[in-house]
């Protein structure tokens, strides 16, 4: 049997990296509960759970675009994206809600409200995420990325 050294492990085998997206996804899930229970839900319409999937999206495009362009998936950066990309952000939306939101307007007899909220939410999340991804190619490469003189 071929063991593997401890750095050699894949992220989701190692306890550190599974802590950060543990503690990350803590913090976002916390963030998601408390955003969207002081949004309004007008008519019933899940605007909150609308709203947190939308940022987070603009934000995960954001951060992974930025993340990239500083340099290599490693040490500090790997950091940053497991504890705030994949914990807090994976956290913090949520599109499971939105799968129960749908049915539920479904269930209410809200057929075209569920099918407009669904096809919404995926677009404005699609749109998001590229806005996202343009404002994070702003960043500069860093140090080690940029080409010698």
């Amino acid at each position: 049997m071929h063991l593997q050294a401890a750095g050699d492990r894949p992220a989701y085998l190692r306890a550190a990296d599974l802590g950060l997206v543990f503690i990350g996804g803590t913090g976002g899930t916390l963030a998601r509960f408390g955003l969207a229970e002081v949004l309004p839900t007008p008519e019933g319409l899940p605007l909150g759970i609308f709203l947190v999937n939308i940022i987070g999206a603009f934000a995960l495009g954001l951060l992974l675009e930025a993340l990239a362009r500083r340099g290599p998936d490693e040490g500090r950066y790997r950091t940053l994206r497991l504890l705030l990309g994949t914990g807090f952000l994976g956290g913090f939306t949520t599109y499971s809600a939105l799968a129960v939101d749908s049915a539920l307007l479904i269930d209410a007899g809200r057929a075209p409200e569920a099918l407009a909220y669904l096809v919404s939410s995926v677009l404005a999340g699609l749109a998001a995420t590229a806005a996202g991804i343009a404002a994070g190619s702003r960043v500069r490469r860093g140090p080690a990325a940029e080409p010698a003189p």
